[in-house]
Formats: C-alpha cells, sequence, structure tokens
C-alpha cells in the first residue's frame, strides 16, 4: 500500500479503492482506517445516534409525535443535513462512508449520491476516495437533456450509491433503477441511518442491494434511553411505531 504504512484495513491490492490510494493519495482516510479497531466499529452506531441527537439531527417525541408528509404519526423527526453544518460530525459521515466502502464493497469504481440529501455527503466521499461522481434526480428533468443522472459515469461503472436516510426505500430504490437504467451496475448502498422498517429491508433484498448504515432506529432509542432522554417506559411506545407506523397514534 502507501509508502511507510502498514495497514490491514480491508481494501486489497489491484481493487479501484487500493490504486487510488496510490495515485490520489487520500491520506485522510487511510490514516483512519488504519487507526480504526475493530472493537470501535461496534460502537459506530450508538455513537453516531448519540452525535445525530446532539446536534438536534434527531428529536424523539413519543407523547407528542410529528407527523410526517405521508400523513402518518411518528416519535422521532430525523433531518441528517444538519450534519453538514457541524464540521466534526460532517467529517465523522465522510470518513465512516468512506471506511464502509473500502470494507464492504472495495471494488467500487464510482460514487453516486441521491437528491437532495445525500448530494453532498456523496460528492465528500467521492472526493476523499478520489473516484468518479454524479448524483441522481428523483425524476428526469422536465427541460433541456432530460437528465436524471447528473454528472457522468462510465458505463458499466461499479458504483455505491450514497443516501442519508432511509425509510421504506422507496425513493432509494428508485434511485438505483435509474443508475441500472443509465448503464452501470449498483454494487450497493451506504447511508447514514434508517428506520428498519421491514417493508425496506424486503425491498432492498428484492432490489438485489446490499444496504449498510452507519446508524438505526434502534441504536437511538437505546442510546436515547442510556442519557435519560426518553424515559425507560418509552421505550415500548417507540418499538411499537415501528412495527406499522402506518397505523400508530
Amino acid at each position: 500500500m502507501a509508502s511507510g504504512f502498514f495497514c490491514t484495513s480491508g481494501f486489497a491490492e489491484g481493487t479501484s479503492a487500493w490504486k487510488n490510494s496510490n495515485i490520489f493519495g487520500f491520506s485522510l482516510t487511510y490514516l483512519y482506517l488504519c487507526s480504526h479497531k475493530q472493537e470501535d466499529m461496534k460502537e459506530i452506531k450508538n455513537q453516531f445516534a448519540k452525535m445525530l441527537m446532539d446536534i438536534e439531527a434527531i428529536k424523539l417525541q413519543p407523547n407528542d409525535p410529528f407527523t410526517w408528509a405521508s400523513g402518518w404519526k411518528s416519535p422521532i423527526y430525523t433531518d441528517n443535513r444538519k450534519t453538514l453544518s457541524f464540521p466534526r460530525v460532517r467529517s465523522f459521515v465522510k470518513l465512516e462512508l468512506c471506511h464502509t466502502i473500502l470494507e464492504q464493497f472495495p471494488e467500487a469504481e464510482a460514487v453516486a449520491g441521491v437528491a437532495t440529501g445525500a448530494i453532498a455527503q456523496g460528492a465528500l466521499v467521492a472526493e476523499e476516495l478520489g473516484l468518479p461522481y454524479a448524483y441522481v434526480r428523483p425524476k428526469p428533468k422536465d427541460h433541456g437533456m432530460g437528465n436524471q443522472v447528473e454528472g457522468q459515469l462510465p458505463k458499466g461503472a461499479k458504483v455505491v450509491v450514497v443516501e442519508d436516510l432511509i425509510s421504506t426505500g422507496g425513493s432509494s430504490l428508485k434511485a438505483v433503477e435509474a443508475l441500472r437504467q443509465y448503464g452501470v451496475e449498483v454494487i450497493g448502498m451506504v447511508a447514514s441511518f434508517t428506520y428498519g422498517f421491514p417493508v425496506a429491508e424486503e425491498a432492498f433484498a428484492a432490489a438485489g442491494v446490499k444496504l449498510i448504515t452507519l446508524s438505526n432506529y434502534n441504536a437511538v432509542v437505546e442510546e436515547a434511553a442510556k442519557t435519560g432522554y426518553i424515559k425507560e417506559e418509552d421505550k415500548a411506545v417507540l418499538a411499537e411505531w415501528r412495527k406499522d407506523p402506518s397505523v400508530w397514534g
């Protein structure tokens, strides 16, 4: 690997990630990976969950639920865009997403972000890894070239999709389908957070897309209870919502 370092962080010689570590020299990511201990990985979900609550990107209100755009009543509100405003959290997300790609998808040749929430995160990750980047609109433009994929990716390239939030998975998987129609091979998706709805897990399995997230709903509830953000008895209410959010409340 890079001269003067020894690391067993998961990307093999000959992969795109290994080549880019030499060509582009992403030293920050490389040094981060080298210092990343296996036992630390078990704490990432809870650590990031706490960060999200600290900056109020996630709020829990089991007794005063929010109303989503879908009309669902929800005890949780999530706005991962806030991570971009806090340098420490922004860097954490970037480096952990890079680490996940290098560990889980070392053959990646390009990165694609999902509009709008993951455009910036995807660009940060692609820049750090030295890989081509594009982002995917919810639907093709109704003017100009009518693009849905903005930017340019090599045809047939192995692409990792970056998303910020997974709920039912519908919009994320529409982006995957758009990329496949564009002519690239989607090898997986990384995201900041997932609610872990069964319907989403089933949809990703049916689409043949491997999904890895930095944190999830269970980690948020666990960390919230640990820190006293919610009462112990609230955990049952929060668990009940996740079973069937469409009828909860």
